[in-house]
């Protein structure tokens, strides 16, 4: 059942942000896929949720170019819900960490996020109802040695969080971050095709075993609800126990 909402699902071409946005449109959400450049990958998730019955729209966005986020802002200022799971992940030794990738990730993973939340805000003050969520990491409690950056700027979106969900929670609009562990994506394949690193890797997992994107669709469905509306400005750890290993 349609519930006259909008929310946008940044990174939503794939992954978990594919699954986050799918079960967002099964709870009646019309819902904006959001890809930094494959639009192909993009239309796909719109596609699937159309195919269940939901509405979607497509656009395209790259958040490492600040213009292009920019421009993005003044296209998302009526949505109800904002869904923050776009990232940008180099694996790159701390000393030989160029300005370039540091700059990228910060761009896409902190700076954007303040964008669109700044830009998407107003609506939901006026409408004393909202949503934001981010997307961070495991690695705000646990950082790859090889991604400093990555960790540094997942962390700092979550105290982000935190301040806001203070200063917005009069106005009806809860601010929390979902921080997924090792999921199953294409982002990790690779990696995880080595049998030695992969037993390393679900060795560190108490449970035993990677996660899945639809792992983290429930959580996220539930601060979007009405039933979420007493949870705000908190870290919730989607990890199988990493976190606290």
């Amino acid at each position: 059942m349609k519930n006259n909402k909008i929310a946008l699902v940044t990174g939503s071409s794939r992954g978990i942000g594919r699954a986050i946005a799918i079960r967002l449109a099964k709870d009646g959400y019309k819902v904006i896929v959001h890809g930094a450049g494959r639009i192909e990958k993009a239309k796909e998730t719109a596609e699937i949720i159309k195919n269940n019955g939901g509405e979607a729209e497509v656009i395209i966005s790259d958040l490492t170019d600040l213009s292009k986020t920019a421009e993005l802002c003044e296209k998302i200022k009526n949505v109800d819900v904002l869904i923050l799971n776009a990232s940008l992940q180099y694996r790159t030794p701390w000393q030989e960490i160029p300005q370039k990738e540091c700059f990228e990730q910060l761009n896409c993973n902190f700076i954007s996020s303040l964008m669109l939340i700044q830009a998407a805000v107003d609506n939901m003050k006026q409408n004393k109802w909202g949503r934001v969520v981010t997307i961070g990491s495991v690695q705000e409690a646990k950082p790859h040695p090889d991604m400093l950056v990555y960790s540094a700027s997942k962390a700092a979106q979550t105290n982000m969080v935190q301040s806001l969900s203070l200063q917005l929670a009069k106005d009806g609009i809860t601010v929390n971050n979902v921080a997924p562990g090792v999921i199953y994506t294409d982002r990790n394949v690779e990696a995880l095709s080595d049998p030695e690193y992969a037993k390393k890797v679900t060795d560190s997992i108490p449970v035993g075993f990677y996660g899945e994107p639809q792992d983290c669709e429930g959580i996220v469905s539930l601060l979007c609800s009405d039933e979420g509306r007493y949870i705000t400005g908190q870290n919730i750890f989607v990890d199988g126990g990493k976190s606290v290993q």
